[in-house]
């Protein structure tokens, strides 16, 4: 897939994923997220690299980041947003969700997902509505997969 690139003044979007300072990255997910609490770097390191990503920077520097999980044909799972809570209420999360809703690779999709509790009011300028059948989804999850893996995680 080709690698995308855009500049609004000193801030960049890349999905280059050479650029992701994955280090980074872990730190803001694992440890300022409930989503993510606690991830060990390999399960991390593993999601990047089966993932569009998309990294937002502000002079090199990692501030943001988004991925997507998709077959590129049907559907697409948005997840791990953030931007740094110094960069907030600059825009930045409206251009980086834009961004990523014109990827050209994740146009025509029949079913975009999203799981948050935050910023509803973002995702919804994008087309994002609540579930209209919640009786069909079904899901297994365990938010406490991460804390078994890594047992000496403090919060």
């Amino acid at each position: 897939m080709k690698t995308l690139e855009t500049q609004r003044n000193e801030f960049v979007i890349s999905t280059d994923k050479d650029k992701l300072d994955v280090l980074s990255i872990h730190k803001f997910l694992s440890n300022e997220t409930d989503w993510a609490y606690g991830i060990p770097i390999h399960t991390l390191k593993t999601s990047i690299e089966n993932s569009l990503n998309f990294g937002l920077y502000h002079e090199k520097k990692q501030i943001g980041f988004a991925r997507i999980i998709s077959d590129f044909a049907t559907i697409a799972y948005l997840g791990d947003v953030y931007i740094l809570k110094e960069y907030r209420g600059k825009g930045l999360s409206k251009w980086l969700i834009n961004e990523i809703m014109e990827h050209p690779n994740l146009q025509g999709l029949r079913r975009w997902i999203l799981l948050t509790n935050t910023a509803e009011w973002l995702y919804k300028k994008y087309g994002f509505t609540e579930i209209s059948n919640p009786e069909f989804y079904m899901e297994k999850h365990d938010p406490n997969v991460y804390s078994k893996i890594k047992t000496n995680t403090k919060r």
